[in-house]
């Protein structure tokens, strides 16, 4: 890579590490609902008049916004609230990986390669860890997490993984397919069931939270509108394109671990001895993942491990 593609690629991982700091500073005024749409309002808007609408199948759009926005982050934004740090969200996330490889198989009927096999096997172990973690709760991380904050995160995942499918199959299905028009336009969708998840579902009390929320929540969500989700996928896919995806693919190993030091360092969080090996085996299972076909023939590469990797930012 030249220095510039380097420096592009370390970027997007800080951008997307610090991604869940920014969340969990949103949800301080916000409630999950409120977020998700202020995070979609800012992406889409004012690019939203100005780029054109994507050349493709407009089922795409709207089942990728649905999948990725109101699917991957209202799960997320929720699990957020109810009980998961921001440090242990940025490794549940990445177990996208493996959801988009199952969703793959059983869909696509994609080939599962030796190294995903092993990696899921790993990450298996770690999530096996991070259960433990609920069977002897520490004094010192009580509260911080839950099961139900647990589970919602990897809800989150196989959104996220679901969204993965639906832009393999638009690209399929699309000759020139255009990232930056997909997803200014995705962007949009969310928006009205966000809007109305927050009617039906935030406390009468709450609804009103945007006129008096602080300027940080308000910096939260642009950063996670403009930084996070247009600027990091835009410099994303222009590496893709750049570079093959074995090559900017290990990049994202770097995402969990500055979610964890930011959610250390900038929002004091504690993380227990179980998550620490739950952490170390799902790391080790992504590494598996993206690092292991360089040890077999490129034939034998497993597709759905590297498609999984470039999905969007979390």
């Amino acid at each position: 890579m030249s220095t510039r593609d380097l420096f592009a690629a370390l970027a997007i991982v800080v951008i997307w590490g610090t991604n869940f700091v920014a969340m969990k500073t949103g949800l301080r005024d916000f409630t999950p609902f409120q977020l998700g749409a202020a995070r979609y309002v800012l992406a889409a808007f004012p690019l939203l008049l100005v780029v054109r609408p994507p050349k493709m199948a407009w089922k795409w759009v709207v089942l990728y916004g649905l999948f990725q926005g109101v699917g991957q982050f209202g799960f997320l934004f929720v699990a957020l609230r109810v009980g998961m740090t921001a440090s242990l969200a940025s490794v549940l996330l990445q177990t996208q990986v493996f959801f988009t490889a199952l969703f793959g198989l059983l869909l696509l009927r994609e080939k599962i390669g030796r190294p995903l096999r092993w990696g899921l096997l790993i990450a298996a172990l770690g999530l096996a860890c991070f259960a433990m973690n609920y069977l002897q709760p520490s004094a010192a991380s009580a509260g911080a997490t839950t099961v139900l904050g647990f589970l919602l995160s990897l809800a989150a995942a196989s959104l996220w993984a679901a969204s993965n499918i639906v832009v393999r199959l638009a690209q399929r299905d699309t000759p020139r397919f255009d990232a930056l028009n997909f997803m200014v336009w995705i962007s949009a969708v969310p928006i009205v069931p966000f809007l109305l998840l927050t009617w039906f579902f935030d406390a009468p009390a709450t609804r009103w939270n945007w006129l008096h929320a602080s300027w940080s929540s308000w910096i939260a969500a642009a950063y996670l509108g403009w930084i996070a989700t247009i600027l990091a996928y835009a410099m994303w896919t222009r590496l893709l394109q750049r570079h093959p995806v074995n090559r900017v693919a290990p990049f994202s190993l770097g995402v969990p671990v500055v979610g964890l030091l930011a959610g250390m360092l900038v929002l004091g969080e504690v993380v227990t001895g179980w998550q620490w090996a739950g952490i170390a085996l799902v790391v080790a299972s992504l590494a598996c993942v993206l690092l292991g076909g360089r040890f077999e023939r490129p034939t034998r590469v497993s597709e759905p491990a590297q498609s999984g990797a470039s999905g969007t930012a979390p």
